[in-house]
């Protein structure tokens, strides 16, 4: 019988948009299991606590699992990628691009990640052009400024989202 393919595809996930939930149902094509590693990163200030974005991507994949009979546990963690890849049994690290400036940033993680174990391959999957303007960052800053955030994430994630910005407001 052939070895599980295990892929990872990290991320803060702070929100999850729909732009992530698009590499997630491509990179199940390429995958027997996925493991969505959701990272602490408190560099970039999360609006939702490491729990919160934890419990919203396994509601907003849980359906993408059954749809493509493909094996999806969402898991937090605070250590090295690599490290965290090797625990999980990994073969695969899923990333998504959306344009040159996340190439050059890809491009010298993979190198420093191959450094560590060039036995787990990076993948890459080329964002939907519906979804590359879209990043987590943006979808914040709009509904801080009450903007419209409903084309860029879930409808639920995006009532969520807009509950966080007005209860800072107070």
């Amino acid at each position: 019988m052939a070895k599980q393919r295990i892929g990872i595809y990290p991320g803060t996930f702070d929100p999850i948009t729909n732009g992530h939930l698009d590499i997630i149902k491509r990179g199940l094509r390429l995958v027997d299991k996925l493991v969505i590693g959701v990272a602490t990163n408190p560099s970039k200030d999360p609006m939702f606590s490491l729990s919160e974005r934890v419990a919203v991507v396994e509601r907003e994949t849980h359906d993408m699992a059954k749809v493509a009979g493909v094996e999806i546990d969402v898991m937090p963690f605070d250590e090295l990628l690599m490290k965290f890849a090797e625990r999980v049994g990994a073969d695969i690290i899923i990333r998504g691009l959306r344009a040159v400036a996340d190439f050059e940033y890809e491009f010298q993680m993979t190198g420093m990640n191959y450094q560590i174990n060039p036995n787990i391959e990076t993948v890459f999957l080329m964002a939907d052009p519906r979804y590359q303007t879209i990043a987590s960052r943006l979808v914040k800053e709009v509904a801080r400024y009450d903007g419209n955030i409903e084309a860029f994430v879930p409808s639920m994630v995006a009532s969520e989202v807009v509950k966080r910005v007005n209860e800072s407001k107070v």
